[in-house]
């Protein structure tokens, strides 16, 4: 077998916290084997859809016929008192199948797609220890992306360098560049055609500002790849009016659970304001604002509704750009075995 000597193993080594000595036999063979080899790397599940597709409920399905251990994927689980207004999965479900990273902030903290990540990679490495599979289940679509790609850590636009490369493109045209940025930085200079001015104007801006190639801040994104072979599902209804009404009713049953009595208890505490993350999340924003006295009760709940609908759009917008997804309909009634298909195809058990 070839040893790992990649950055991303040593990173994944360290930041996942993986310092146990018994890993199982998978788990060892991953850490010796070359991380391109995706074949190679131990199998992790992501269950996405918009909101009020019925992904909790199909995850908790998975992981009583497959060894599966959950983690959610949601920017607004992760505060604890804030459990009516996100569809936080009750004590009952719970039971049935823990979830990792719900509850684990108070509103008043801020928590990032960078400290997700972190978090994410530590707990997938439990699990995989313990000869489980991760099934990261949610729709914070930044979220899985962030956990799949890395974070981008490109250096930022300086103005007077950008201004300096359209002035000598004025004077000299966007062909005389390239053949600069062929000097400067040959791979990025290779994928881009001569008046390929907007992409030749940042390869060169970020080479001039930096002294390093945009191509070597590539590799070097490259090497945060996730240490796992990767199966996509995505969970919706065939029929956006179906996802239409089902946001609606599901909205209707928040206000029905008291989700007003719990954000006046966070209204009450001196420490939150809508400026948060937290008081941002959709519902919890419309209903700080009837509680502020800028709409009526109704108001609120139509608004409630819409804002709703418009994230499960986003949502499913960015799932529809994501590569290698197997989508389900929420309304089979064969789903558990619709899923159960895709995974076994894929090998993932």
């Amino acid at each position: 077998m070839v040893k790992a000597t990649t950055a991303a193993k040593r990173r994944f080594r360290v930041d996942s916290g993986l310092f146990c000595k018994r890993l199982t036999p998978d788990f060892q063979r991953f850490m010796a084997t070359d991380i391109n080899n995706s074949a190679e790397l131990p199998p992790a599940i992501c269950l996405m859809g918009p909101t009020a597709s019925g992904k909790t409920d199909l995850a908790i399905r998975l992981s009583e016929v497959l060894p599966c251990e959950l983690i959610s994927v949601d920017s607004a689980l992760v505060y604890k008192g804030m459990d009516i207004g996100t569809a936080k999965p009750t004590a009952e479900e719970q039971a049935r199948a823990p979830h990792r990273l719900i509850d684990i902030k108070d509103p008043s903290e801020p928590y990032s797609a960078a400290m997700f990540r972190e978090d994410a990679l530590r707990e997938m490495a439990e699990i995989t220890a313990r000869g489980k599979i991760p099934l990261l289940v949610g729709g914070t679509m930044l979220y899985f992306k962030i956990l799949r790609d890395g974070i981008a850590e490109l250096p930022s636009a300086a103005p007077e360098v950008r201004e300096r490369i359209l002035q000598e493109a004025a004077e000299k045209g966007w062909p005389e560049l390239h053949r600069r940025l062929q000097e400067v930085d040959p791979v990025t200079a290779e994928r881009l055609k001569p008046r390929d001015a907007q992409r030749i104007q940042r390869a060169l801006e970020v080479y001039e500002t930096t002294g390093k190639p945009l191509s070597v801040w590539h590799q070097e994104q490259e090497d945060q790849r996730l240490p796992y072979r990767l199966v996509n599902l995505a969970i919706a209804p065939q029929e956006r009016s179906v996802l239409h009404e089902r946001i609606k009713i599901r909205f209707e049953q928040m206000i029905q659970n008291k989700f007003e009595e719990e954000v006046r208890g966070l209204y009450g505490r001196d420490d939150l304001d809508p400026t948060l993350p937290a008081i941002r999340a959709v519902g919890y924003r419309q209903m700080w604002s009837y509680l502020e006295g800028e709409m009526d009760f109704d108001e609120m709940i139509e608004r409630g509704i819409i804002a709703t609908r418009q994230l499960a759009k986003r949502q499913l917008t960015w799932l529809r750009g994501w590569s290698d997804v197997d989508w389900l309909d929420s309304l089979s009634p064969s789903l558990l075995d619709d899923a159960l298909k895709v995974l076994k195809t894929t090998r993932i058990y």
